[in-house]
C-alpha cells in the first residue's frame, strides 16, 4: 500500500480510529515524522495532540537502520547482537547524543510535552515501523507513565515488528497487511521529506487540539 504523504496516511489512520473519540484520549506522536500524522488523528479525535521523547540509534553505516533507541526516562533498548558488535566508545557517544537531543527538543516543544496520560488511552502514532525500537521505548515510556491502555497507530510495520509489539499493548491499528512492508518506511510513500523542528512546533500549537495539559 503506498500513501501520497504522511498528511494522507494520517488521515486514514484517523478514520480507523474513530471510536475512540468522545473517550478520555491523547495522542502522542513520535518525532519528527510521527507529529504529522498525529496531528491529523487528534483533530478528529478531538484529543490532546503531544510528543512522546523517543531517539532512535541508527547504525553507524546505514543511518536509516535503528539498532538501539532511548527514551527520556528510561535505560536504552538495544538490538543485543548490533550493541556486541559496534564499537562501543562510539556507541556510548551515540547514546549520550540522543539524551541531548530529546533535552533540546523538549525544551524546544514547549507546553506540548507536559500531556497528563495517567489513566488515559494514550494513541501512539509513527509514520511506520521498521526495526520496532522506538515504538517499544515509546509503549515502555508511557506504561511507566500510569496510561490506562496504550494503541499503537502506524500506516505500516513490518510483520515480525507486530509479533513483538502486539502483546504489549491494548489495541493496533494499521493500513496495510504487515506481509506487505517493503523493508523501509519510506518505501511506501510518494512524499518522505523530513520533518522540521519548526513543522513539530507549528503542528503541536495548532488550535484544534484542547488543552495538552487537560
Amino acid at each position: 500500500m503506498r500513501f501520497t504523504n504522511r498528511q494522507q496516511a494520517g488521515k486514514l489512520l484517523a478514520d480507523k480510529l474513530a471510536g475512540y473519540k468522545g473517550q478520555d484520549v491523547v495522542v502522542l506522536a513520535l518525532p519528527r515524522g510521527g507529529i504529522v500524522l498525529g496531528a491529523e488523528i487528534a483533530a478528529v479525535l478531538g484529543a490532546p495532540l503531544g510528543i512522546v521523547h523517543v531517539r532512535k540509534i541508527a547504525h553507524p553505516s546505514s543511518p536509516e537502520f535503528a539498532i538501539g533507541a532511548v527514551a527520556e526516562d528510561d535505560e536504552p533498548l538495544m538490538d543485543e547482537y548490533e550493541q556486541r558488535v559496534v564499537d562501543q566508545m562510539w556507541l556510548r557517544q551515540a547514546i549520550t547524543d540522543a539524551r541531548d537531543l530529546i533535552k533540546y527538543r523538549r525544551e524546544l516543544y514547549g507546553i506540548h510535552n507536559g500531556i497528563n496520560v495517567k489513566d488515559k488511552t494514550v494513541v501512539l502514532v509513527d509514520d511506520g515501523i521498521a526495526t520496532g525500537l522506538t515504538m517499544l521505548a515509546a509503549i515502555r515510556q508511557v506504561h511507566k507513565q500510569g496510561a490506562k491502555s496504550i494503541v499503537v497507530a502506524v500506516p505500516v510495520s513490518a510483520a515480525e515488528c507486530i509479533e513483538v509489539i502486539g502483546p504489549l499493548v491494548d489495541d493496533i491499528v494499521i493500513l496495510d497487511n504487515p506481509q506487505n512492508f517493503l523493508g523501509a518506511v519510506g518505501a511506501h510513500y510518494d512524499t518522505f521529506e523530513q520533518v522540521s523542528d519548526d513543522e513539530v512546533k507549528r503542528l503541536l500549537h495548532r488550535s484544534d487540539y484542547p488543552n495538552p495539559r487537560s
